[in-house]
């Protein structure tokens, strides 16, 4: 199998990337947490396909108490209310601290319940086990969180899994919207790696269905290579880990304006990176081929302009609500080549000119 390992200043752990990961889930719990109790989190959507295969994975070969939660899918999973109800569960059960939680999920649950495990009892461990190509980048990195009202991931801290399980398996089931929002961050990864990944991605992407088969596990590898490096400098973003937020500031705002859910993830980050290309060519001398670039997301199905019921100014408020935002101006991640981010502080007037090119 596939394994990086991931190193901070706080821990090193392996992630595991095959279509058998899964199986290495039971020498990790004989391993070190072999009398601990194992409290499964995963959504609705997710349970009535893997819950049970994980759960049977793990009774069959150690005598270890399994229960689980099942928490609302995707961006509803991560309120304060649903928060407090998998505490709640968890103090009912008699969860001690010798409780290892596994976030089966997308990155919603593995936000939430990292989450839960940084905060209940002050801490216990988990596992990351991912089933969507979005989560490549999420369940990296220790970033842990829940949703406000006024902002996305807004409630949160840094807290690092003990591992992460990338059953490869698990992506057979998502629907094209996911799939296009998991590569989104494929994308974010080349653009901000300095070395070829942009380049190749874009040769061996060329329609959809590039996007899944044999070209999976590579450009899911490269993408945890490149956030694992900027991680292992830099592990509670005090200065590179914030161009992993590139498209991120506008991305962000557009999720918050819309409603959680009502547009994905990675939808919403491909057209924050679509500005913040060309705020890079107008503020930071990018020299960029846009008309292939947009060409060839534009082909694999992504929308490249903001929503038309979104009001510019609306969003610029709520871009300056950021938590990556430390002045009245707005600090962005642009580029100042592929491979090269900057971070960069705009007024509003220099946001809004470009912003209102952005619409449909």
């Amino acid at each position: 199998m596939k394994v990086q390992h991931i190193y901070t200043s706080s821990k090193k752990y392996p992630v595991i990337i095959h279509k058998n990961a899964i199986t290495s889930i039971t020498d990790i719990l004989l391993g070190k947490f072999q009398h601990y109790k194992i409290w499964i989190i995963t959504d609705e959507n997710v349970a009535p396909l893997y819950l049970e295969f994980v759960t049977n994975m793990i009774t069959s070969k150690l005598q270890t108490p399994v229960i689980h939660t099942i928490v609302p899918g995707g961006e509803e999973a991560k309120s304060l209310a649903v928060f407090q109800d998998c505490h709640t569960e968890a103090l009912q059960s008699g969860l001690s601290r010798k409780t290892l939680i596994l976030a089966l999920g997308g990155g919603a649950v593995g936000d939430l319940a990292g989450f839960v495990a940084a905060t209940y009892m002050r801490g216990v461990p988990f596992i990351q086990i991912p089933t969507t190509i979005l989560a490549h980048d999420s369940a990296v990195g220790g970033k842990v969180a829940v949703n406000h009202p006024l902002g996305k991931n807004m409630i949160g801290t840094f807290y690092q899994p003990e591992a992460v399980i990338y059953h490869l398996d698990f992506l057979s089931t998502l629907p094209r919207r996911e799939i296009l929002s998991g590569f989104a961050e494929a994308i974010k990864h080349s653009l901000i790696a300095p070395n070829s990944f942009y380049t190749e991605l874009q040769n061996r992407i060329v329609t959809f269905e590039d996007i899944t088969g044999e070209n999976l596990s590579w450009y899911l590898e490269e993408g945890i290579l490149v956030k694992s490096q900027i991680v292992a400098e830099d592990e509670k973003e005090t200065g590179i880990r914030a161009y992993l937020n590139f498209g991120h500031t506008l991305g962000h705002s557009i999720e918050a304006q819309l409603g959680y859910g009502a547009i994905s993830h990675g939808e919403a980050v491909l057209i924050g990176m679509i500005f913040a290309i060309k705020l890079s060519i107008e503020y930071t001398s990018l020299e960029f081929d846009e008309a292939e670039f947009y060409r060839w997301v534009e082909h694999l199905g992504y929308s490249l302009k903001i929503p038309k019921e979104l009001d510019s100014t609306t969003l610029l408020t709520t871009m300056k609500k950021d938590k990556k935002t430390t002045s009245d101006q707005v600090r962005f991640v642009l580029l100042s080549s592929v491979g090269n981010p900057v971070l960069k502080e705009l007024s509003d007037e220099e946001i809004l000119k470009v912003l209102k090119t952005m619409y449909l």
